[in-house]
């Protein structure tokens, strides 16, 4: 099936690899293949569950314009396009503050490219920030099979210094200087909660 942004640029699913982190190696997470939106998804269960926060991924609405019937029962989606530009990956709500985050993965070993988030997406965090609004962005770098929670004000100084001639990519010397680590547990599997807790302070 193929699906499309507005523009008509077609999306691609990005890959994930199956890593298995050796300081954790008596530790089953059970699977540790999911990606990165599958962990995230399985750690706000957990905060609901337990009445800690209330955060669900966005969903994003779908046209459909092209459908197959290969039998009178069955029907299978062929072609459809996103029908408008998405916002962040996450909202909700935390110790009676409003989040709003991104997640993004990169097969990159030193740095994090600048071109993983849209236009719309910043200036979306931007207002949210306004509001008075947490956010931020999660980011793994999924050979090193390392995850950072980067706040959305630290995220802007490289995003805004590009246009200028700066770098397209923040150095993960920086993030590993600017960023918390997150560090997997049984549960919640991604206890991002933890950093949050250091912003709101």
């Amino acid at each position: 099936m193929t699906i499309r942004y507005p523009n008509g640029k077609a999306y691609r699913q990005p890959t994930h690899h199956n890593t298995s982190p050796s300081k954790f190696a008596n530790v089953n997470f059970g699977d540790r293949g999911m990606s990165l939106e599958e962990e995230l998804n399985d750690s706000n269960t957990f905060y609901l569950e337990n009445d800690i926060a209330v955060i669900h991924k966005k969903p994003t609405p779908i046209q459909i314009v092209k459908v197959d019937y290969p039998s009178r029962s069955a029907a299978v989606i062929k072609e459809a396009y996103f029908k408008q530009a998405s916002t962040t990956d996450y909202n909700g709500v935390y110790r009676g503050k409003y989040l709003d985050f991104e997640a993004k993965e990169t097969k990159s070993k030193t740095a994090f490219p600048l071109k993983n988030f849209h236009e719309h997406q910043i200036e979306h965090m931007r207002k949210c920030m306004a509001q008075a609004g947490i956010c931020f962005v999660i980011i793994r770098f999924a050979v090193l099979d390392r995850l950072f929670l980067l706040k959305a004000s630290d995220l802007f100084t490289y995003w805004d210094r590009q246009t200028s001639g700066g770098r397209k990519s923040i150095p993960l010397t920086d993030i590993e200087k600017l960023a918390a680590e997150l560090h997997y547990q049984i549960n919640p599997l991604i206890p991002y909660l933890d950093a949050v807790d250091q912003i709101i302070g």
